[in-house]
């Protein structure tokens, strides 16, 4: 096999028998993932009084999470049984480039629950002029395709690399540690990376962190009654937010600066919570919080038995 053509995940190697609690420890959680986010896509999907921008927008996190575990779980529970742990660079590609698309996917949609929330609460007499079906689909659609153009692009650069190796110390194929094998100049490929960086995750962050000072000001000069529904949507995606972002903090820091003295297993757990906590987080945190969808799953739940 030329070399460049294939990867070889190198973690994967002499694990012994402990690769099989691995394997049932994935499979327990990719199945959770199937089945808590699809319950609430059916809930609010079969739901009518559940077609609003914000439930749609808590629709639209599950799909990402099924979206984003696709490329993860199957390859990885595949690896962890096989003796051979290499993947042809067309699907480390692929795989890659959905990975990091669920990523940015999933800061561009909390960056829109932050404007509807924050239209709302600071806008209650404009919020139905704004907040259109029409607007929200064009918002929802730039969300998905807009990140998912930027990382095909990244994915491109990184396919017209000449590689000088072939070892990813990683249990998935990852942008950087591909690019990190390159033999040729790379400074296109950094500088797009940081431009991505920028407007997929800082730009959307700071936008979120804005949106929360102005409702934090708006409820400081309102009654105890708006506080309290204020706060009741807005917990939920804070706890979502705060989660992604420190999962995500920790996936780039583990990645950029290798120097960190971490045991190797620290270091896995610590660069995939981006890819197993907030699929399951977050339709735990939704269908507790908000009665709505907890009554329609239980309704689901009934008709099914």
């Amino acid at each position: 096999m030329e070399n460049g053509t294939y990867f070889y995940f190198m973690l994967f190697e002499n694990i012994g028998y402990i690769r099989y609690a691995f394997f049932s420890l994935g499979i327990i959680l990719y199945c959770a993932i199937i089945f808590f986010n699809a319950f609430i896509i059916l809930a609010i999907f079969l739901e009518r009084t559940l077609h609003q921008p914000m439930y749609i927008l808590i629709s639209c996190l599950s799909v990402n999470s099924v979206f984003g575990t696709a490329a993860f779980f199957p390859r990885l529970l595949t690896d962890l049984l096989s003796d051979t742990h290499l993947v042809s660079r067309e699907a480390c590609l692929l795989q890659a480039f959905v990975i990091y698309s669920y990523a940015s996917n999933e800061n561009t949609i909390l960056m829109l629950m932050a404007f509807d929330r924050y239209v709302a609460i600071c806008k209650p007499l404009q919020y139905n002029s704004i907040i259109t079906p029409r607007i929200l689909s064009v918002l929802i659609a730039m969300s998905w395709i807009y990140p998912m153009l930027c990382v095909g692009i990244a994915g491109i650069l990184n396919a017209r690399l000449t590689v000088c190796g072939n070892k990813l110390w990683k249990v998935y194929c990852h942008n950087w540690e591909i690019v990190k094998l390159s033999c040729s100049n790379t400074i296109i490929n950094n500088v797009f990376g940081f431009f991505i960086v920028t407007t997929t995750v800082i730009m959307p962050l700071s936008f979120i962190l804005y949106s929360y000072v102005k409702i934090l000001i708006i409820c400081t000069k309102s009654s105890v009654e708006f506080r309290r529904k204020a706060f009741q949507t807005c917990i939920p995606h804070m706890v979502i937010l705060l989660n992604f972002s420190i999962a995500l903090f920790c996936e780039v820091t583990l990645s950029r600066f290798v120097t960190l003295d971490l045991p190797i297993g620290l270091s896995i757990i610590l660069s995939l919570e981006f890819l197993v906590v907030p699929p399951i987080l977050n339709p735990v945190v939704y269908g507790l919080n908000f009665p709505e969808i907890r009554k329609k799953i239980i309704c689901i739940i009934k008709a099914s038995k």
